[in-house]
C-alpha cells in the first residue's frame, strides 16, 4: 500500500528531464574554414560527398601549412635491386589477404568489427616479420586512438632515423549505415592495405633491407578512421611533428584496384594539395616499374590521408587506381565486394609501390 501511494505521488509530480545533449564535432572544410556539426550531420555531408578533417581533438589546422622542402633524385637508381624483387610479388597473396579483410561486416572505427580487423592485420604484419628472421629491431605497434579501432606502424630501420613512409588506411564506411551496415571495402582501402602488406612482406626479404643497410628508415602505415575525417592519419602526423620527426616523404594509396570498363588502364598521381616535387619522382618511379601510363588527377582538399601529412608539413603525395572521375562507383557501399576488384591492375600499383619506396629508402635526402 505504501508503495502505491509513494509511486502514485512520484507519477503525479512535475519532473523535467533536461533532453540528452548530442555530441557535437569541429569539421575543416577547407583552410581557414570550419563547421560544427552533430554525428549524423557529419555522416549526411560524407553521403553528399564532401571531404573533410575531423579537427573536434585536434584542433583547425593553420590555412598557411609550410612543408618541409626535399629534394628527390633526378632518376630511378635501384631498378637491378627492385626488378629482382618484383616477381617475389604474389598475386595469391592480395587476394587471400583481399578476401579475408573485406569478409568483416564492416571495418568502422568505432565498431567491434573496426576492432577485430585491426588486430587481424596486426597479426599479419607481427607475421611477416616473425617468418622474415630478421633483426630484432624490425617491429610492428598499434598506435591507439581515444576510439575503438588502432592504427598500425611497421618500421623497418635503416642507418639514420629520417624516414620515408609509404601508406594505407585500413577502415570502412556504409555511408547510410555507418555503425552497423555491410561495408566490404574491398577497393576502398582494402586493396592498397593489401598491396602494401605485400610490399612489405616483400621487401623484408631483400638482402640490404633486412640488414638495415638503407639509409632512410622504412615505416609502413596502416590508418584507422579515415572515413571518420582523416582521424588517424591525423593523429599520428600530429603527434610526429611534436616530437620533432624528420620524415622525408609519404607515399599514400586509397583505392588501387578498380578498372572502370571502357576505360584506358592507367595509374592516377594527384597534383592537388601534394608536393609536387614527390609527386615528380613518383612518376619516374612509376615509368621504371609498369608500363601503364599515369594520369594526372586531382580529389580535392582533405580527400585522404597523405593531407594530414601535410597538414603537419610533411611532404606527402597520393597514388590511386585511375583519376578521380574513373575511379571506384561502389565506395562507401555494401556493393564494394572484391569481385569488382581487377587484381592484375593492382599487382602493377604494387610494383610501383615497392619500386618508389625501395628507391627512397636508399636515396640520400
Amino acid at each position: 500500500m505504501f508503495r502505491s501511494l509513494m509511486c502514485a505521488a512520484l507519477a503525479a509530480s512535475s519532473v523535467t528531464l533536461a533532453a540528452p545533449t548530442q555530441e557535437l564535432f569541429t569539421l575543416q572544410l577547407a583552410p581557414g574554414l570550419t563547421k560544427v556539426v552533430t554525428e549524423s550531420e557529419k555522416w549526411e555531408l560524407k553521403a553528399q560527398g564532401k571531404k573533410f578533417f575531423d579537427v573536434t581533438e585536434s584542433g583547425p589546422a593553420s590555412a598557411d601549412v609550410e612543408v618541409a622542402a626535399v629534394t628527390y633524385p633526378t632518376a630511378v637508381a635501384q631498378t637491378a635491386a627492385v626488378n629482382a624483387l618484383i616477381p617475389s610479388l604474389s598475386k595469391a597473396n592480395l587476394q587471400s589477404k583481399l578476401t579475408t579483410f573485406s569478409n568483416f561486416q564492416n571495418r568502422y572505427y568505432k565498431s567491434t568489427y573496426g576492432v577485430q580487423s585491426s588486430n587481424w592485420l596486426l597479426q599479419q604484419v607481427q607475421s611477416i616479420i616473425t617468418a622474415a628472421n630478421v633483426a630484432a629491431d624490425v617491429k610492428v605497434a598499434a598506435f591507439t586512438h581515444s576510439w575503438e579501432q588502432s592504427s598500425i606502424i611497421a618500421t623497418i630501420p635503416g642507418q639514420t632515423t629520417n624516414t620515408v613512409v609509404i601508406s594505407a588506411h585500413q577502415d570502412s564506411i556504409n555511408q547510410r549505415s555507418p555503425a552497423s551496415g555491410r561495408a566490404p571495402g574491398a577497393d576502398d582501402d582494402g586493396s592498397a592495405t593489401v598491396e602494401i602488406l605485400e610490399v612489405f612482406r616483400v621487401l623484408l626479404t631483400d638482402a640490404k633491407i633486412a640488414a638495415g643497410q638503407h639509409v632512410n628508415t622504412i615505416e609502413v602505415h596502416w590508418y584507422a578512421a579515415e572515413e571518420g575525417g582523416l582521424l588517424g592519419s591525423q593523429a599520428i602526423w600530429n603527434s610526429y611533428k611534436q616530437a620533432g620527426r624528420v620524415v622525408k616523404g609519404l607515399v599514400h594509396q586509397d583505392m588501387t584496384g578498380y578498372v572502370a570498363p571502357g576505360t584506358t588502364e592507367s595509374i592516377g598521381l594527384f597534383t592537388d594539395y601534394v608536393d609536387t616535387s614527390l609527386v615528380t619522382f613518383i612518376g619516374k618511379c612509376i615509368k621504371a616499374y609498369t608500363k601503364l601510363p599515369v594520369v594526372s588527377s586531382k580529389c580535392g582538399y582533405a580527400c585522404s590521408d597523405h593531407a594530414s601529412a601535410r597538414n603537419a608539413g610533411y611532404p606527402g603525395a597520393l597514388i590511386s587506381e585511375a583519376s578521380y572521375e574513373n575511379s571506384s562507383p561502389y565506395l562507401h557501399t555494401a556493393q564494394d565486394t572484391i569481385d569488382t576488384v581487377n587484381f592484375n591492375h593492382l599487382l602493377e600499383l604494387t610494383k610501383v609501390t615497392l619500386g618508389t619506396i625501395y628507391e627512397l629508402a636508399f636515396a640520400k635526402l
